[in-house]
């Protein structure tokens, strides 16, 4: 009997987990119900509104895309590209049919989405159902701070099925490659994180090349490390072939409706210094917060884990890892990444964990026959710790996306306020950054001074992010900014540096506050 079978023909043709699946079947089922349970997450991102508000406009226009930002009141005449269309159209289609079931669908579908790519990835590993389920389990739960309802789930699923194609192309299945394309032209549509594949598979291009020119090299050592691999490494013939699907695939990304601009507001915002110094996701792994230290102590068990039961050779697999681990603890927005690709290790691991942990159990009499039971009881404890409070707030979200919001710092109140009261507000807003998708969900019409499609946004003496910066950092607020884009009302968190420097103002007029949020109006002159 083995804790976690395999599942796997044996050499004469019996199956290793025979008379096992009733043993198994309650753990594998409180498994997904712990893994959905994970993956579903009130819509709380800053980003989603805005996400939201694109696809209601897409649907009401019928597909028919703005020219120019039609959201902001600061950079109107910006050539605004929508990476991700399909996505917010969809996710508007949802809400225009459904009505208040919107919400519910919306989160549904991105867990979904999130459980697919997750579970996919896990399929890499030939191990058991068992350690490929508490593999995920264990990956989902450290990356918590990272999932949710964001578009950046769909990067997940489509870095997954790149990284199953690679599995497949390089254990000799090469027609599987010719999926790329397709893959590539969906995935440019729903999301501008195509390139995490592009770069992916330049990455294990480049590293099979170096690999096999070490193969067949005049260096001794790492020629002999290299014979003793234990996975196979595609020939220069076959690299060549997938390279150029590779460049096949990059071409079909130019069918969307922006052409080649996706690709430049891409590469505009992937190398904007400003923002890569100043936005949190874009910051290193910091063992200061919990999600840094959770994702610390995954790479550390991780590291351990390797060491006791790692005994393979398999440098392709381990370059790729080690080249997304540097990625993502210099930049917490690429944590998923490493997460994601690191799930088919951590299966393989606790495959062989498990096989060893038995093999100790048989020793002493009785204990093999308590099985997983131990497991299956620290699954069910911490579901019952963990779920229905976490879905309790997940249903509430869907239900009352209204009176759930009341319990975050997003400053609903304020915004209910300022709909009631249109005539005591100005016509330009200024709001803090983290509130601009917000605002342009709850309150449709209103054009924001910034959102989380902006950061790198630059025409003439328009930077927006910078002078952004210029209102928020430091106790001197440049509310010269304010005059510039002519500001004349104001929503912002409660006790920031501008909400302080405007109080002291004549010229300002504070005519909202509760615990979150202010609002203020420019008086007349």
């Amino acid at each position: 009997m083995l804790l976690f079978p395999r599942e796997l023909p044996s050499r004469d043709g019996a199956s290793d987990s025979a008379g096992l699946p009733s043993a198994q079947a309650p753990l594998k089922f409180l498994l997904l119900i712990f893994i959905a349970s994970l993956t579903l997450q009130p819509p709380v991102d800053p980003d989603f509104g805005w996400h939201l508000r694109a696809g209601l406009d897409l649907v009401q226009h019928q597909g028919r895309f703005p020219a120019s930002d039609p959201y902001s009141h600061t950079m109107p005449d910006w050539p605004w590209v929508e990476y991700g269309w399909l996505t917010d159209g969809i996710m508007g289609a949802c809400f225009a049919v459904l009505g208040p079931w919107g919400v519910s669908a919306i989160i549904l579908i991105f867990a979904a989405i999130t459980i697919w790519a997750f579970l996919w990835s896990a399929s890499v590993a030939t191990v058991g159902r068992m350690a490929r389920l508490l593999a995920v389990a264990g990956v989902l739960w450290v990356g918590l701070p990272f999932l949710g309802v964001r578009t950046h789930m769909i990067t997940l699923l489509g870095l997954a099925a790149v990284s199953w194609v690679w599995a497949r192309f390089h254990h000799r299945h090469h027609e599987v490659s010719w999926t790329l394309p397709l893959l590539f032209l969906v995935w440019s549509n729903l999301h501008g994180g195509f390139t995490a594949g592009f770069f992916s598979l330049g990455l294990v291009i480049l590293l099979s090349l170096v690999v096999d020119t070490v193969k067949h090299g005049s260096i001794p050592l790492l020629t002999n490390l290299i014979r003793y691999s234990t996975e196979p490494v595609p020939d220069r013939a076959a690299i060549g072939r997938l390279g150029g699907i590779v460049l096949l695939s990059a071409t079909a990304t130019l069918l969307n409706p922006y052409g080649w601009r996706l690709h430049l507001e891409i590469y505009q915002s992937l190398t904007d210094s400003v923002m890569l110094q100043v936005l949190h996701e874009w910051q290193p792994v910091s063992g200061e917060t919990r999600a840094g230290a959770w994702f610390l102590g995954y790479v550390g068990l991780l590291g351990a884990l390797m060491l006791g039961w790692y005994r393979r050779v398999e440098p392709l697999r381990m370059m790729t890892l080690a080249v997304f681990l540097f990625l993502a603890l210099r930049h917490v927005r690429n944590v998923p990444f490493f997460l994601l690709l690191s799930v088919p290790l951590l299966a393989d691991l606790l495959q062989q964990v498990g096989d060893s942990l038995m093999s100790v159990m048989r020793r002493v009499r009785g204990l093999a026959r308590v099985g997983a039971l131990p497991l299956m009881t620290v699954v069910a404890i911490v579901l019952i710790l963990l779920g229905p409070d976490h879905l309790e707030q997940v249903a509430a979200s869907a239900r009352s996306p209204m009176d759930y919001f009341q319990g975050t710092e997003y400053p609903i109140e304020a915004l209910l306020w300022a709909q009631r009261h249109r005539d005591r507000v100005g016509t330009r807003l200024y709001n803090d950054y983290g509130y601009g998708g917000f605002i342009l969900w709850w309150l449709p019409g209103e054009k924001v001074f910034i959102d989380g499609r902006m950061p790198a946004w630059r025409m003439g003496d328009r930077w927006i992010f910078y002078d952004y910066m210029a209102l928020t950092t430091g106790e001197s607020p440049a509310l010269g900014v304010l005059d510039k884009y002519g500001v004349d009302w104001g929503l912002m968190a409660k006790d920031t540096a501008l909400d302080r420097a405007l109080r002291g103002r004549l010229d300002w007029e504070s005519v909202y506050e509760d615990r979150k949020a202010v609002i203020y109006v420019k008086r007349s002159t």
